[in-house]
């Protein structure tokens, strides 16, 4: 299995894989777009620009999207400690409406090992002028494939 030290020099190459491989292999994760901000040493960010088309009848963004946000936080970070890598499990916690212009996703490694690496996330709903509110936690069982990926 590959590490991202293995893998990439820099966290620059590791981001452009992300997008290559992450972003524009997976047709939902690219509709949406979301964009890797961070993907190294075992920690994760990524940005959504919020539209209407990812709302619901109340105005705020689905809970179906924000736990796109916090799953995709979960997997990157891990996939930068343990090479490709799936999603076993998640729980995620709503903690507030997500309204705003954009919403942010970072997760953090909290135990790599060879068989799965648990993860949290931590979600945010932001707009210009105002401070982030923190909308979502979450953590993930992700599940390393054996495979380097790509």
């Amino acid at each position: 299995m590959s590490t991202p030290h293995e893998r990439f020099q820099s966290p620059e190459q590791s981001i452009e894989y992300m997008k290559r491989v992450a972003v524009r292999k997976s047709g939902f994760t690219r509709w949406l777009g979301v964009e890797p901000i961070t993907v190294w040493e075992g920690e994760s960010e990524l940005l959504l620009p919020l539209r209407e088309e990812l709302t619901q009848h109340h105005g705020f963004a689905h809970g179906a999207v924000v736990g796109l946000m916090a799953d995709n936080a979960c997997a990157w970070a891990a996939a930068s400690a343990a090479g490709d890598v799936v999603t076993g499990s998640y729980l995620i916690n709503f903690l507030a409406p997500a309204v705003g212009e954009q919403l942010r996703a970072k997760g953090t490694v909290v135990k790599a090992g060879r068989k799965q690496v648990i993860v949290r996330a931590d979600v945010w709903s932001e707009s210009e002028g105002d401070a982030p509110k923190r909308v979502a936690v979450a953590q993930a069982t992700v599940i390393p494939t054996g495979s380097p990926g790509q």
